[in-house]
């Protein structure tokens, strides 16, 4: 942020304070339109034939237990299957947890892998980590989210930024690690733009994309002459890379704020009624509303967390005794939500045309552990659990892989994070042999060497 203290004078600071960059000059962490993109399909990195494509991720805070939803074991003892009874899908062969009635009705839209693990600790924030970056957090190197690492090779399509999350960047885990949701090694102007709003309220307004009240379009354009100011001030910093950075990102958030576009696809007041209530009308079903429209303006990744934490709110989290959920919490509040959003964003996507070109994927940190422990819950288990895929070029319908008898650990084909981020990437049209510049300028792998994407998916 740059703060003006009097004539001649400036101060700077590596932090930026929410809907400042008005105020000051700068917006950090909204993407920039990139020379890459470019010189990366000339050079055969990108896939022109994938142009169009973009990918919204939604995350499954506090992980769902495998055993009560999508990876069901109705052979095994009580102990271990839990309360709930399978169901038939319109996928031949392939049934699910009862307590997800609305995803049965449209299995044949999506594919599931259920022999997902991960060697990270089994605390949250360890596995928001490694399954949104492909890697675990050591070292000091933090890697980017996929989401960051896709908009920085692909670049902006419109006004609006490359990567959205919704409704907010996680909050704590526990672990006391970086959470995956952010630009890492490659810069803050590559974090992603974090709505910082709750979609299902009334008054619902996007903070950082209209200018604030008080400050008319007349005193919008002199805050963007500002920057004459600082080249008239501060010549030894205007000529060093912050500088620089600063004015790329304040003149993406002014194009941003005054862009109609923007404002059209954060409106959600422009959806009859009817499409609003069939997503629910609540946090969950009208981000996954809100991902709908900014995939369909040009957003090329947008990231919708289910649940901000697995603390005083109701998440996948089932311990089974407060302060987190119990399995009877899930059935009654959390499955019926997460099933009517998830289920209308496929078929709105479907009916508008737009799935083939849109990879929809259901992430969690880990799955749950196979024995249901004496609170009536189960706890955290990265051994194995079961992620999902849609359109994006994804075949539906399908099963990749399968657990043991309990549901505890894969008994054929193991997919691991790099895997799964590797699908994601090359669902985007992106060379997986393409590098970024990692810490210290030296190149680093998209993906680890050795990783591809699952390819029974497609």
């Amino acid at each position: 942020m740059l703060t003006f203290v009097g004539k001649g004078t400036a101060q700077t600071c590596d932090g930026t304070l929410r809907r400042d960059f008005l105020q000051v000059g700068a917006l950090g962490a909204i993407g920039l339109g990139l020379p890459q993109l470019a010189a990366a399909a000339e050079a055969g990195k990108i896939d022109p034939s994938k142009s169009k494509r973009s990918a919204i991720m939604i995350f499954n805070l506090g992980a769902p237990s495998q055993l009560d939803t999508f990876d069901m074991k109705p052979d095994a003892p009580a102990e271990i299957r839990g309360p709930f009874q399978p169901i038939s899908t319109s996928a031949p062969g392939i049934q699910i947890s009862e307590i997800l009635p609305l995803h049965a009705k449209i299995a044949d839209k999506f594919s599931l892998v259920r022999s997902c693990f991960h060697r990270g600790a089994a605390v949250h924030d360890a596995g928001w980590q490694i399954m949104q970056t492909g890697r675990q957090f050591s070292g000091g190197v933090n890697t980017p989210h996929v989401g960051s690492a896709a908009s920085y090779l692909l670049g902006r399509r419109t006004d609006l930024p490359p990567h959205v999350v919704l409704p907010e960047t996680m909050g704590r885990g526990g672990g006391n690690l970086p959470n995956g949701q952010a630009g890492g090694f490659l810069g803050k102007s590559h974090d992603p733009f974090a709505l910082m709003a709750d979609p299902s309220k009334p008054d619902f307004k996007v903070p950082d994309l209209l200018p604030p009240e008080n400050i008319g379009t007349a005193r919008l354009d002199r805050r963007k002459r500002m920057r004459e100011v600082v080249e008239s001030t501060i010549k030894n910093f205007e000529t060093s890379e912050a500088a620089r950075m600063m004015d790329e990102n304040f003149q993406s958030a002014y194009r941003l704020m005054t862009s109609p576009q923007a404002r059209d696809a954060f409106d959600l007041t422009k959806e009859p009624e009817s499409v609003r209530q069939r997503y629910g009308m609540n946090r969950f079903g009208q981000c996954c509303l809100l991902a709908r429209r900014l995939v369909e303006a040009g957003v090329r990744f947008v990231t919708v967390n289910t649940f901000l934490t697995v603390f005083d709110e109701v998440s996948w989290d089932i311990h089974g005794s407060k302060p987190f959920t119990s399995i009877e919490g899930m059935k009654n509040i959390v499955a019926p939500m997460y099933d009517q959003g998830y289920t209308a964003l496929i078929e709105d996507l479907h009916q508008r045309g737009l799935l083939e070109d849109t990879l929809v994927c259901n992430l969690a940190e880990f799955g749950r552990t196979p024995k249901v422990n004496p609170a009536g819950g189960r706890d955290h288990w990265p051994q194995c659990f079961t992620v999902y895929f849609a359109g994006g070029g994804v075949q539906g319908g399908r099963v990749v892989g399968a657990s043991d008898p309990i549901g505890a650990v894969p008994a054929d084909r193991p997919v691991e994070p790099p895997e799964i981020v590797a699908t994601i990437l090359h669902s985007l049209g992106l060379d997986l042999e393409t590098h970024l510049p990692g810490p210290a300028g030296r190149p680093f792998p998209l993906v680890d060497f050795g990783y591809r994407e699952i390819r029974e998916l497609f």
